[in-house]
């Protein structure tokens, strides 16, 4: 999926999520980022054109380990112990990118090293995804506003 799709969806669920926790901003911010994380693997996207990740794109291919549930829970894991208050925002945001990317025709191996691939028929940049990405844009706002009316 594109990242504006990610970050439509990933908005969808911060907000579904942002009255349940303390750290409103940190949360939302955590989020965010986790969820373009998934794509350093891939030398065009926002993270992955940065010139210090070009090593690893070398050694690990597109929707590969990085795309994988395995690695998401490893470090929400070690962040939990190190910085608790980040590791479910790091999670949602990661975990919502991959559940996204499980739906495309590339799909995902969501449990790596196991690679069995989990996809669907949702073409990238395609009619359908831009569908999903002005939904979810729509209900977003709706559920912004929805949630400020209510505090």
């Amino acid at each position: 999926m594109l990242k504006r799709t990610h970050l439509a969806i990933a908005v969808f669920v911060i907000l579904l999520f942002i009255p349940h926790v303390n750290n409103k901003l940190v949360f939302t911010f955590v989020a965010l980022i986790a969820t373009l994380l998934p794509d350093i693997d891939l030398s065009d996207s926002t993270v992955g054109k940065r010139k210090g990740f070009r090593l690893l794109q070398f050694f690990v291919e597109h929707r590969g380990p990085i795309h994988s549930l395995t690695l998401c829970i490893i470090i929400s894991i070690i962040l939990s112990f190190f910085f608790p208050t980040l590791a479910f925002a790091f999670f949602l945001g990661y975990s919502v990118h991959l559940l996204s990317d499980s739906f495309t025709k590339d799909g995902i191996m969501p449990f790596w090293p196991y690679d069995k691939k989990v996809s669907w028929r949702l073409k990238t940049g395609g009619v359908i995804e831009s569908s999903v990405f002005l939904v979810f844009l729509i209900v977003d706002i709706f559920l912004a506003i929805f949630i400020f009316l209510s505090f």
